[in-house]
């Protein structure tokens, strides 16, 4: 029997009425083992199933019955998924939220690494006042909640003085947004700024108020090694996380992840330690890759990968030549050692990367297509779901579980190939047990802000 057809705005509006009445049964479910937290699994990863959703809960999660044998049920409607696949909510563990959007007014960038520091350093000293970082922190926020995604980290540029603006607006987009997104902040300034104490002062205070993440970027320096330390240090003294930038180049001499791994080791750090990037480590020789990646595993240091922003900005080449790299990590290598990895949207149309809509769906797709995570795809949708929620410390968030929020998404495709083949933008977006109605914000409306106008 073939599967009916997903007429989405039907099929969405079933959930509703389901969602108003309390109770419904999505039949015909198909769920990843993966991210899925029930034992009867078919051969193949995926659990054909019948989702019971109370109150805004999971209620039950059943092998699905056929129609001869189903049983009535008074107390709920009954919908038929058709064999859809089911995925939990998205977790973006790295993004710019405070940096997306500035394109329009960024005409310098070239799209390589320093045009985009020159070009983001200044517009933020020209335009990124109050009012303009929560417009278009917001305006990234609705996109991502359309999309799915659930909780997100963002990083904080905090050079003075912007510290002392964008802290306090991320803070009064995290409380308008509870309940939607649960956000993270986590700081970012220059690792050379560490030698400062009035500076690593104020910072960690900003963390502090906001229940942040305590992070640098760890360029190259003579003293990277204190400099390293001495984040570690206040880090531990207030019980912060730690989530740096590393390596984001090609330069096989850029050993930050490393140093990161080795300074936490050296400091029998007791938190959560995430390093994006790591780009470097593709070109170094074996025998290097090997030694970082067994000290990262022996410290428990997490990786996070950012195909689009990578993609775009390493072996860019300004002469006309073709790039030929891919500018991402070694994420199987560090898998098959037990390193967390995980993957994220990173910037959003700035001068990091011209692109994106902070849509994890898109960034699972790329990462699947560099990265090649797939043949089998096993359990790598893990690193958009369970895995940043575990490196965020969100329990419950990335899953899906009986007695947990039925926050979930149902696609058109029934099977990998079919869910990243196309872009699911009929995607059913479910929160609370019940679809969300959004539409994605309109770009003009950021034409308002300072200096911005349409590309």
């Amino acid at each position: 029997m073939n599967a009916p057809a997903f007429d989405q705005p039907a099929l969405r509006d079933q959930i509703a009425k389901g969602a108003r009445l309390g109770r419904y049964i999505l039949r015909n479910v198909r769920l990843d083992s993966a991210v899925t937290r029930t034992g009867a699994m078919d051969v193949a990863g995926y659990f054909l199933a019948d989702v019971t959703v109370e109150h805004g809960r999971i209620l039950a999660t059943t092998a699905a019955r056929s129609r001869s044998i189903e049983t009535s049920d008074n107390n709920a409607i009954s919908i038929d998924a058709g064999g859809r696949v089911a995925l939990p909510t998205f977790v973006d563990c790295h993004t710019h939220l405070d940096k997306g959007h500035i394109l329009p007014r960024t005409p310098a960038a070239n799209g390589t690494f320093d045009g985009a520091l020159a070009a983001t350093r200044a517009d933020r000293v020209a335009n990124w006042s109050a009012s303009d970082v929560t417009r278009r922190m917001d305006f990234a926020l609705r996109s991502a909640f359309h999309y799915g995604t659930a909780a997100m980290r963002t990083h904080i540029d905090s050079q003075p003085p912007q510290g002392d603006i964008s802290w306090p607006a991320f803070m009064e987009l995290k409380q308008h947004w509870r309940g939607r997104i649960d956000l993270q902040a986590s700081s970012l300034f220059p690792i050379d700024m560490a030698r400062d104490d009035a500076f690593l002062d104020s910072i960690t205070q900003h963390v502090v108020n906001a229940g942040g993440t305590f992070g640098a970027v760890a360029y190259p320096a003579p003293d990277i090694d204190q400099l390293l330390d001495r984040v570690f240090r206040k880090a531990a003294q207030h019980g912060l996380n730690l989530d740096f930038h590393a390596d984001e180049t090609a330069d096989p001499a850029a050993d930050g992840l490393r140093r990161i791994a080795e300074a936490s080791l050296r400091s029998s750090f007791a938190g959560q330690v995430l390093v994006g990037h790591c780009c470097s480590l593709a070109m170094q020789e074996e025998a290097d890759v090997d030694a970082t990646l067994d000290r990262v595993a022996a410290a428990g240091v997490a990786v996070v990968s950012l195909p689009t922003c990578n993609l775009y900005l390493q072996d860019r080449r300004q002469n006309g030549t073709t790039p030929k790299w891919r500018g991402v990590t070694l994420l199987h290598e560090m898998k098959k050692r037990g390193i967390p990895v995980a993957l994220a949207s990173d910037n959003t149309r700035d001068p990091f990367h011209s692109y994106g809509d902070l849509d994890m769906l898109d960034t699972y797709r790329l990462g699947t297509r560099v990265l090649h995570l797939d043949h089998p795809a096993g359990d790598w949708i893990r690193a958009v779901t369970t895995t940043p929620a575990a490196i965020m410390g969100l329990d419950g968030r990335g899953s899906f579980a009986e007695g947990q929020v039925a926050d979930f998404m149902l696609f058109e495709g029934r099977s990998w190939s079919e869910v990243l083949s196309r872009a699911e933008s009929t995607r059913i977006v479910v929160r609370n047990g019940a679809p969300i109605m959004t539409s994605l914000p309109a770009y003009a409306e950021l034409d308002g802000l300072e200096g911005m106008a349409s590309d």
